[in-house]
């Protein structure tokens, strides 16, 4: 049998390689929306992004379903080796900047209506947010070139201490109630977001200025990424102000607003109302892929280098995209995460949907919920006692 495997490995081809740049699509949208705008005449086009995200990735996801198949074992390593994968991802930064700075001119030059500026800054965010994905993807590596471009990735939305945060904090406490980004059954998106936003900010200074005390450093000082982070977005929106004008401003602002709401959006599903164990010597059992929530919906993993496996991504946080595994512990949203994220906007919505597919994956046993009480945030969990 081990012999087959070998043979088949050696002859097995990624049958998505060259569809992952369809990922590559995100950072133009703005320049497609300026294209249908001068081919039309049509303001309406701004709004393209999230027309785009929204409507007509959700139906084309619908339409091609679901894609549950795994890379072969055999193969894993020489698929991990593969830098063209990593090409994937480095390409998106400079089609990121030029848009960026594209729109900056378009926003600065005038003309615009009150809903064509604020369509301009939705689909900037969009493509600001899908960044912060890449910045995800890039920041788990150990390869110093992709760290670096994770944190210039997260510099357009002023979310660079998600490096620091998502990395040494939410990877360690997902699932739990200590977890600012882990969202809890019963509250709502726009219940979640303030929480996520505060507590995060919060985590990533705690967690960097323990690691450089640790160290012997001063928490005030070049060594810390969260003041480097903040640093790199600082210079960066000074530069297109002295290009631009003081006018770039409020877009600059909104677009990275919307840029992090939209990453907020995926951190309330991808977790929503799972909950660790706590085993009998205090500690929490060891993140398993029943802990996030996985989807297998085709077109959005490609557009998202397959965050949506993310079951595996918390069990394996190094692998890369190209190898992440579907796995059937995992509980499976009904959807892509670009239907979901609608979803999550319409409380009501989400809660009907997903409330009985969180209960389901727990056996009805509402104790093994993470749960929000009307006093405020509790969480219940079993014990392995």
């Amino acid at each position: 049998m081990s012999g087959q495997a070998d043979v088949d490995a050696i002859h097995w081809k990624d049958p998505r390689r060259y569809l992952w740049l369809i990922a590559l699509a995100v950072p133009t949208l703005p320049f497609q929306a300026g294209a249908l705008v001068g081919l039309t005449g049509l303001g309406v086009f701004w709004w393209w992004g999230p027309v785009f995200a929204f409507v007509l990735v959700p139906v084309v996801d619908s339409a091609l379903g679901r894609d549950g198949a795994n890379p072969p074992e055999a193969v894993m390593r020489r698929l991990e080796a593969d830098r063209y994968y990593r090409w994937c991802t480095y390409l998106y930064l400079p089609l990121q900047f030029g848009a960026l700075v594209w729109t900056c001119g378009v926003w600065s030059r005038g003309g615009l209506s009150l809903a064509d500026h604020v369509g301009l800054a939705a689909t900037t965010g969009v493509v600001a947010g899908v960044a912060i994905n890449t910045a995800h993807e890039l920041g788990h590596k150990r390869d110093k070139l992709e760290r670096r471009l994770s944190r210039m990735a997260l510099a357009q939305t002023w979310y660079g201490h998600f490096y620091v945060e998502h990395n040494h904090g939410h990877h360690i406490r997902v699932a739990t109630p200590e977890d600012p980004a882990s969202s809890r059954m019963g509250e709502s998106f726009w219940q979640f977001l303030p929480r996520t936003v505060i507590g995060s900010a919060r985590s990533a200074w705690f967690l960097e200025s323990r690691r450089l005390t640790r160290r012997g450093r001063r928490v005030w000082s070049q060594h810390n990424d969260v003041l480097t982070a903040w640093a790199l977005s600082a210079a960066l929106f000074s530069a297109l102000t002295a290009v631009f004008g003081w006018t770039v401003l409020p877009y600059l602002a909104l677009q990275a607003v919307l840029g992090f709401c939209l990453l907020e959006s995926v951190n309330y599903l991808e977790h929503y109302g799972l909950l660790r164990r706590r085993l009998p010597d205090g500690r929490y059992e060891r993140v398993a892929p029943r802990h996030s929530w996985n989807s297998n919906n085709t077109v959005s993993n490609l557009f998202l280098f397959q965050l949506q496996r993310h079951s595996d991504h918390h069990a394996n946080p190094l692998r890369r995209y190209q190898t992440l595994r579907h796995f059937d512990e995992a509980p499976q949203l009904p959807s892509g995460y670009a239907t979901m994220i609608v979803l999550a906007w319409i409380p009501p919505l989400w809660r009907r949907v997903m409330d009985p597919r969180l209960l389901a994956h727990y056996g009805d046993d509402v104790t093994r919920v993470s749960m929000r009480s009307t006093g405020g945030t509790r969480a219940v969990a079993g014990s392995d006692e």
